[in-house]
């Protein structure tokens, strides 16, 4: 099997790290990583700083968000020396949609001979704001009352520009609005990475 590093990637409350758990589940020899681990170190930030613990803030925004993202990666880097495959559940929302930062993270795979596959998850906006509520979390409170809002701040559209047609791996589309899509997809996509 090919040496790879693979970020499952959407917006919120599309399935994300529920997607990236069971494949994970599913694929050998995978190491999980999850960048909302990481937030129990960025509140402790947000505390020695004597500020509000919102993830939404400017300081969090200056501060935290892109060193948690350093140190995910990192992690995954390092994580590859020792297993085949690493599986990052992050939304990497500025990532994705930066040629430049993607083209490095290809290029300093190769010094651990492994490739990158994206795996976007791919909701309805009614279904992921049906899972938003019923998960009934405190970071969701403003995204619920204020949906139009929040949904204009965010990117739904498919990174298509990420995907060669030549590489049958580097962009896997993860269909997740209804069960069928998903039982589909799931078999689908592990095929694919089983197989490449």
């Amino acid at each position: 099997m090919t040496k790879r590093l693979i970020l499952v990637t959407s917006p919120p409350a599309c399935g994300k790290t529920f997607i990236s758990k069971k494949l994970s589940e599913n694929l050998k020899h995978v190491v999980y990583l999850d960048k909302d681990t990481l937030i129990g170190l960025s509140n402790i930030i947000f505390d020695v700083a004597g500020e509000e613990r919102n993830r939404s803030s400017q300081f969090f925004e200056e501060h935290i968000r892109n060193a948690e993202y350093e140190v995910i990666v990192t992690l995954a880097l390092e994580a590859l020396q020792y297993d085949d495959i690493v599986l990052i559940n992050a939304p990497f929302s500025r990532e994705i949609r930066d040629l430049d930062y993607i083209n490095l993270l290809k290029e300093n795979l190769k010094k651990y001979n492994a490739r990158l596959t994206i795996v976007w998850v791919e909701t309805s906006l009614d279904v992921c704001k049906e899972r938003m509520i019923k998960r009934d979390s405190d970071r969701d409170t403003w995204k619920i009352e204020h949906w139009d809002e929040y949904i204009a701040t965010r990117d739904f559209s498919i990174p298509k520009y990420l995907d060669d047609t030549d590489i049958i791996d580097d962009l896997l589309i993860f269909k997740n609005s209804s069960d069928d899509e998903y039982e589909f997809s799931m078999q689908n996509i592990l095929s694919i990475i089983e197989n490449s």
